[in-house]
């Protein structure tokens, strides 16, 4: 796990690959305005926790409860969740109110999400679709890279640091078709109407996000009473790491407005 900065605590969830290392840029951008509280998912390599198929999405909580433990965080944090992560901190927000001063979403699949063929077809054979799947990443994110860096004096550098970043920190393909059959078995919906923290939804462009589209993010919008929208431009699905000045911006803004606001109370199931 990570701990970086200082003041407001912000809990960063990371998505489906599982690593926090993916998202430092966002990270460090973070730490410059409050305090970023971090880990890998459980079953990735330098996770606090394991795995258990016993508890499936259920684990996450554990996982966050000892998170904020280990962090020696005892009172309620901002909880932002990215992707895959959105799900969890949803989850964990909906669980544990007393726990959540804010919830951020940023480009979650809709609470209504099911695999589609493509989806399938990787969790019946992760390892070896794990090649496909990464070269179908790299063309569905290229016009995402070439609005955030219409220079390729620029572009080259970052798409340089960040295939480091991920072939120094390599996702686990069983991790991850594991954790999207969870969460395939998952009411997300009931989750959205139990929510009591303030909620923010954070999106790329609708023409730049061709990993979750930016539609099924802005469900939570409805599902989420009084949800706030932002927008990062010239970006889509990358925007915590293409554009990460300005996801911090955003992010900590809707921190900050709410610093004041006492723990939530607990909402019926």
């Amino acid at each position: 796990m990570i701990d970086r900065g200082a003041g407001l605590p912000l809990v960063l969830v990371p998505g489906i690959q599982g690593r926090w290392e993916w998202m430092l840029p966002a990270v460090d951008a973070l730490a410059a305005r409050c305090r970023v509280i971090s880990g890998s998912l459980p079953g990735d390599s330098g996770s606090i926790a394991d795995t258990d198929p016993a508890f499936g999405f259920e684990r996450y909580t554990d996982w966050l409860d000892a998170l904020l433990d280990r962090a020696g965080v005892h009172g309620p944090v901002s909880l932002c969740g990215v992707s895959y992560g959105g799900w969890i901190a949803l989850h964990y927000a909906a669980c544990r109110p007393e726990r959540v001063r804010t919830l951020t979403l940023v480009s979650t699949p809709s609470p209504a999400w099911q695999p589609g063929c493509r989806v399938e077809r990787y969790l019946a054979a992760p390892r070896l679709m794990a090649p496909v799947f990464a070269l179908g990443s790299c063309f569905r994110l290229c016009p995402e890279l070439a609005a955030a860096f219409p220079s390729p004096g620029a572009r080259i550098p970052f798409i340089a640091s960040h295939l480091w970043r991920i072939t120094r920190y390599p996702a686990a393909p069983t991790c991850m078709a594991e954790r999207a059959r969870h969460a395939d078995r998952f009411d997300f919906a009931a989750d959205c109407a139990r929510i009591a923290a303030p909620t923010q939804v954070v999106t790329g462009e609708p023409r730049l996000d061709r990993v979750v589209d930016v539609a099924s993010t802005r469900e939570y919008l409805r599902a989420i009473p009084g949800a706030r929208y932002d927008r990062l431009d010239r970006t889509g699905h990358m925007g915590l790491v293409t554009r990460p000045e300005r996801f911090a911006e955003v992010v900590t803004q809707f921190v900050r407005l709410h610093a004041g606001r006492p723990a939530a109370v607990r909402v019926p199931a």
